[in-house]
């Protein structure tokens, strides 16, 4: 498929325009296949993983099929989570200023009373299921104008087990709508969900960008003993340019690496699932506007977190399995922008390690490293004995 401009492929000029206005000019792939049939009103079932521009993708023709005059709500999208709530209503608030259209995120974790007046006044409402569920049923928010519905990371609301929440919500949209669906895989249980959710959709699938280089991401492993790992965190930080992730198991851990991080001398904030709302977001403004060049986090981060500039991801405790790999080191090389993702592998964590670097295409640089089928070539002593799941 030859290149189209956004207006080419049917936006409008002020939405087009308010595009240009920040610098975003071409589709990218996943825009260019969806865009046609999703501004006609059809189905769409998409299968893009993260980083491909699928946000775009549902908020341009929710903004064009949106009137100021319908009923409120007339769109709703579903996420998973409250980061993403946030990320997502702010793209679409890009694109609908310029329609007349009012745009509310309702999520946990913030006073329940001022996101329910916001929600009735909007024409198009970005939710988490379980908030939802709750304003729905106190009767506070209604769903019965809902038009369009999009779920967006759908795979990940299965993973977080949000189904039950989602088919009660989806009782109370109106069958007669456009349903758009939107994950990273349509195997299994998420396959099925999709097929009961749409109705002969237009079916697209998207791998990365075309104009994002092969190997945009750059997959390090490095070896490390207890001792050795916050100085090597700190070397690696020092080496570093532009914003770096660092991802920890704990919430404790996180609070605990932050505060050594500063003892090195190294700016860092934390973020985790113990924290409220508005600590959370306050971390986040911090880190993306670069006065914090580090935060340290959670797998909370990883589901939902959406920033083109992070440069590098630093997995200071390796991931319990593949798919949070894929999701912690997909918060880099966004958006064309290429990245580094480090692994820190414990004497105990290399044979595990090494089976999961061959499984996802990484074996190489996981040998490359001096690591070769979980025996180091640097044999470094742990302090403990404990095994990681990894």
């Amino acid at each position: 498929m030859s290149q189209q401009s956004f207006r080419g492929l049917g936006v409008s000029p002020p939405v087009a325009d308010a595009l240009a206005a920040r610098s975003i000019h071409e589709p990218f792939r996943i825009q260019s296949l969806v865009l046609p049939d999703a501004l006609a009103g059809l189905d769409v079932l998409a299968k893009s993983p993260t980083g491909s521009g699928k946000t775009l993708a549902f908020a341009l023709p929710i903004v064009e099929r949106v009137s100021p005059k319908d009923g409120k709500p007339s769109a709703l999208v579903l996420v998973p989570t409250r980061e993403l709530a946030a990320q997502v209503t702010e793209d679409l608030r890009l694109v609908a200023k310029p329609m007349g259209l009012r745009i509310a995120a309702v999520y946990g974790g913030v006073p329940i009373r001022s996101q329910t007046a916001e929600a009735r006044g909007a024409h198009v409402v970005v939710a988490t299921p379980g908030r939802l569920e709750d304003l729905a049923q106190r009767k506070v928010i209604g769903l019965e104008r809902i038009r369009i519905l999009v779920l967006d990371e759908a795979d990940r609301m299965l993973d977080m087990g949000f189904k039950p929440q989602v088919d009660r919500i989806l009782r109370r949209v109106p069958r007669n709508r456009q349903t758009m669906f939107f994950s990273a895989t349509l195997d299994g249980e998420v396959g099925r969900l999709a097929q009961a959710y749409t109705s002969s959709p237009s079916r697209f699938q998207a791998d990365p960008p075309a104009d994002r280089a092969e190997g945009e991401i750059e997959h390090r492993f490095v070896a490390v003993s207890q001792s050795t790992k916050v100085e090597t965190l700190v070397d690696h930080l020092g080496d570093a340019e532009g914003l770096t992730l660092v991802f920890v198991r704990t919430k404790r851990g996180a609070d605990r690496l932050a505060r050594k991080l500063a003892g090195h001398g190294v700016k860092a904030a934390a973020m985790h699932g113990d924290m409220t709302q508005g600590a959370r977001e306050r971390a986040l403004d911090r880190f993306e506007s670069g006065k914090v060049p580090v935060l340290v986090a959670t797998d909370v981060a990883a589901r939902g977190l959406d920033i083109d500039d992070v440069e590098h991801v630093i997995n200071y405790d390796p991931p319990e399995e593949d798919k949070g790999y894929l999701h912690r080191t997909g918060r880099t090389g966004r958006a064309g922008r290429s990245g580094v993702a480090v692994t820190f592998v414990l004497p105990e964590q290399q044979a595990d390690a090494s089976r999961v670097a061959s499984r996802l295409g990484h074996r190489e640089q996981f040998e490359s490293s001096g690591m070769q089928s979980g025996r180091a070539k640097l044999v470094y002593t742990s302090r403990r004995g404990r095994r990681s799941k990894w």
